[in-house]
């Protein structure tokens, strides 16, 4: 176990302590829970970084970041569809969810036949991941109707737009091996 596992376990661990504080009958949940889903994206950054840097990345490592990722993201857009209530947060919310679902599905079929570098992150993926990261904090820390949540709605909404760009990418990269003959 080193410090990039650890890091990468805290985000894991640090989900139910964010869903309890979500629905806390106070007015500071919003701001407590968009701070710990902060501190949980930046520690989705500092583990890769430390893994690289520190050259400690392993297969345990390299299996559980994507996964504390796609369950922090998906708890935090669940809840945010129930407290949202409304189709302009649900529709790209659902996006970045399928998405998310499809993608690991691809990323685990590509690489039981051995092509999973085919379907590496992209470049679309960071910016989408951070900007996917950006909204979820400000639709967590301020309360829907708010001019500031609205902000993050719509760019919640170029987050969904990149994911779609991200999975033509991905699955672009995988249609030779998903059709084989069909190039």
């Amino acid at each position: 176990m080193n410090l990039p596992n650890l890091l990468t376990l805290s985000r894991i661990i640090m989900i139910p302590v964010f869903v309890v504080v979500f629905y806390l009958p106070v007015q500071w949940s919003y701001l407590a829970s968009a701070a710990i889903f902060a501190i949980a994206a930046l520690t989705d950054w500092l583990d890769g970084y430390l893994a690289r840097k520190l050259d400690q990345s392993t297969p345990f490592g390299a299996f559980l970041d994507p996964v504390a990722d796609k369950l922090m993201v998906a708890v935090a857009l669940a809840l945010l569809i129930q407290e949202y209530s409304a189709i302009l947060l649900t529709i790209p919310a659902t996006v970045i969810i399928g998405r998310e679902i499809v993608i690991s599905a691809l990323r685990e079929w590509m690489a039981e036949i051995g092509s999973r570098a085919s379907v590496a992150v992209s470049y679309i993926g960071k910016i989408k991941t951070t900007a996917q990261m950006a909204a979820i904090v400000g639709l967590l820390a301020f309360p829907p109707g708010q001019l500031l949540s609205q902000l993050a709605v719509a760019l919640l909404y170029v987050a969904a737009v990149l994911t779609l760009w991200s999975m033509g990418l991905y699955i672009k990269a995988a249609w030779p091996d998903l059709f084989p003959g069909k190039g």
